[in-house]
């Protein structure tokens, strides 16, 4: 069992952690991150209802941007409030409906609204949501916006201007582990490191042997000792679901033996979260991984139990390090 993951080496910081995931990772726990479910509201009370089955259960809260290219309530907001019910928010921010003056903007208001963990994205596509005819920015992309925030960071915009106070931000970004080529993934992984990337949070996991190959690779490498890698995970609902994000979603390759589990299953929603408890076990188990992150869409009232019966917090309470 690999306990040390420690967080960001490549660019160390001096001061205590930023925000409680980064103190966590530092400390070198296994940590538990989830995703909420972001409301169609504007009602604060609707975001802390949607994040109540996660409290207790997981270190952070990661907060989507516009995901599926539709718009809900902006991560930003989202974020601060769940900030300042005393929670860690992993705010989600996109490169495609900003360009990199309101991208600077809303990262130093993020950071004086007491948001400190950030995940940097491209986006989706605009053709994929109920606004086809938006307009995409892309101004920056993703490896581009870590080095922005880390430039922020570093006491100055793009432009070269100086902050009187900069902000103090734990840089995510995402990786998929499961495309090929896998060295040009650990390429890629390497670049995002090398300009700011503190942790990556994966797409999902379904298959152990992809990982380890990956994984191996990546301890070899030394990038686990660089950036703390969280895995993916996510209870299937049905086989009909798992079929469709085999084909439909890049880099999620679900094998055909737990596809078979689900179909002859008496209850295959119930086989999905059996299934998420033993992708959990098994990846923590994975040399160079620091935690997990759970991406259980519509089924986000399962993540305790998910988290209580794999056991992968080992009696820590989460959002403790």
């Amino acid at each position: 069992m690999n306990m040390s993951h420690p967080a960001a080496e490549a660019s160390a910081r001096e001061v205590a952690p930023s925000s409680r995931l980064e103190e966590v990772l530092s400390a070198g726990r296994f940590a538990v991150t989830a995703e909420m479910a972001s409301p169609d509201s504007s009602n604060p009370e609707d975001v802390l209802a949607n994040i109540a089955p996660l409290v207790g259960h997981v270190d952070a809260i990661n907060v989507t941007d516009g995901s599926g290219a539709n718009a809900h309530i902006a991560s930003l907001a989202a974020s601060a409030i769940i900030a300042r019910a005393g929670h860690t928010p992993v705010m989600q921010m996109t490169c495609r409906d900003r360009n990199r003056i309101a991208i600077q903007a809303d990262l130093v208001g993020a950071a004086a609204l007491g948001i400190n963990t950030l995940l940097c994205l491209g986006g989706d596509d605009v053709k994929a949501g109920d606004h086809p005819d938006a307009k995409p920015v892309f101004d920056l992309d993703g490896t581009s916006l870590i080095k922005a925030a880390r430039t922020l960071c570093d006491g100055q915009y793009l432009s070269g201007r100086k902050l009187t106070h900069p902000p103090r931000l734990f840089i995510g970004a995402p990786e998929n582990p499961f495309m090929a080529p896998l060295e040009g993934r650990l390429e890629k992984l390497k670049a995002r490191i090398e300009v700011g990337a503190q942790f990556v949070q994966t797409q999902f996991c379904f298959d152990i042997a992809l990982l380890r190959q990956f994984m191996t690779r990546a301890v070899e490498l030394g990038l686990d000792r660089r950036c703390s890698i969280l895995v993916g995970v996510g209870p299937l609902a049905s086989a009909r679901t798992a079929r469709w994000m085999r084909s439909n979603i890049p880099g999620v390759h679900i094998p055909d033996a737990t596809i078979e589990r689900m179909e002859t299953s008496a209850d295959p929603a119930a086989e999905g979260r059996r299934i998420c408890v033993e992708m959990m076990q098994q990846i923590r188990e994975v040399k160079g991984v620091a935690g997990v992150h759970i991406m259980a869409i519509r089924q986000e009232r399962w993540i305790g139990e998910l988290v209580q019966s794999s056991g992968v917090l080992g009696g820590r309470r989460a959002g403790a390090a």
